[in-house]
């Protein structure tokens, strides 16, 4: 498994002892693809962990930018652990995301968004496909590169 410093600084790396405390929840099936990514993008805005992770199943990919992989729930869990730690932490705990532009194609969203947040000095930009299957999230690739963000002093 690839874990470089792209990973690093988009998780925050949070301690392995909150992964290991976080108890992780069944899935959650959505009735469309449509409905998987607003329950995500919800969830995501809340930083709501177990909502997120009801989403992915065990054998769910999550695609970053330079080629790097994260494979499966636990690795997933990490990402967003780190993400929805507070911005003094090294997270983005308060960013909130708003869709630019869907695009279709069968049961992949192609979203671009918008990334907002009181410590970011202007709003952030990128894109996203979803890939869901079965009302649950099988992959996601992300253009999502904190360290393309530009935070306030």
């Amino acid at each position: 498994m690839k874990l470089f410093p792209l990973f690093i600084a988009l998780a925050g790396l949070c301690g392995p002892a909150l992964a290991q405390e976080f108890k992780m929840p069944g899935f959650k099936t959505q009735s469309t693809p449509a409905a998987v990514f607003d329950e995500h993008i919800d969830a995501l805005n809340k930083c709501d962990l177990s909502r997120l992770m009801a989403q992915y199943p065990d054998d769910a990919v999550f695609i970053l930018p330079d080629g790097v992989w994260m494979q499966g729930r636990d690795e997933i869990l990490n990402l967003f652990l780190g993400f929805c730690k507070d911005r003094e932490n090294g997270g983005l705990k308060g960013a909130e995301f708003h869709v630019e532009f869907t695009n279709v194609v069968g049961s992949t969203l192609n979203i671009s968004w918008r990334l907002e947040a009181p410590f970011l000095v202007e709003p952030y930009r990128g894109a996203d496909a979803y890939v869901t299957k079965d009302g649950l999230m099988q992959a996601q690739v992300t253009t999502f590169k904190v360290s393309d963000m530009n935070f306030k002093p």
